[in-house]
């Protein structure tokens, strides 16, 4: 079983650079409180790594 994370947005990307918005985009958030379960791979923790203040990593499996 590959490793994931689930990745929590906690904040809004309301007046955030476009960069950003695309990066939550990308990581398939776009509510506030939404969760998502995504594979612990390099890109994926890269882009977590680029909006540490808009999403927070909830748990670590596998």
């Amino acid at each position: 079983m590959a490793k994931t994370i689930v990745v929590k947005q906690i904040g809004s990307p309301i007046r955030r650079p476009a960069d950003q918005r695309a990066t939550l985009v990308g990581l398939g958030l776009n509510k506030m409180n939404r969760t998502r379960e995504l594979e612990d791979t390099p890109s994926v923790r890269g882009m977590v790594r680029k909006i540490p203040h808009l999403v927070e990593i909830i748990e670590e499996k596998g």
